[in-house]
């Protein structure tokens, strides 16, 4: 099973003035038996927020990987991109690229998406946007490699810190 922590970045969520939808779907899609869900925040459209939240999940031992969904647009308050950036040790383009071009085959609002994904120590993290129908395209399109990405990462892992 591959343990999951869900981000949600929303001022609106954040305050209450909204309902999240994002993190159900992205439940749906990476759903039990293969995925269980072990962390799930809301934060604010705040670059700081969002990196110190990032940050602590993906230096944690029991999360495997970290999505987020929101705040991956053009708007001002849409940082999430650039939060997630400051904070990893690698970039994983072609799951970022692969989204876009994908869901490029529904909408060519995709085209604006500025998703990312990215490895910081043993964690995947994944950006997606903020609109429930968009995430679940997004992650059906990775979905098929994640098991593998993850089991890489666990076994670097294992063989950087053995005990």
């Amino acid at each position: 099973m591959y343990r999951l922590a869900i981000m949600t970045v929303s001022s609106s969520g954040y305050t209450g003035d909204r309902i999240d939808t994002g993190s159900q779907a992205i439940s749906e899609v990476l759903s039990e038996p293969d995925y269980a869900v072990v962390e799930y925040c809301i934060v604010d459209d705040d670059k700081e927020m969002i990196s110190e939240q990032m940050t602590i999940w993906a230096d944690r031992s029991d999360i495997d990987i970290l999505v987020s969904t929101g705040g991956t647009g053009l708007g001002p308050r849409d940082v999430t991109p650039e939060a997630c950036l400051s904070i990893i040790d690698k970039e994983v383009p072609g799951l970022a690229e692969s989204m876009r071009s994908e869901t490029l085959k529904f909408t060519p609002m995709s085209m604006l998406s500025r998703s990312v994904a990215g490895i910081r120590g043993s964690t995947l993290i994944l950006t997606l946007p903020g609109s429930p129908k968009a995430v679940k395209q997004t992650l059906e399109v990775v979905k098929p490699v994640l098991p593998h990405a993850i089991e890489l990462l666990r076994s670097a892992n294992l063989e950087n810190h053995p005990n």
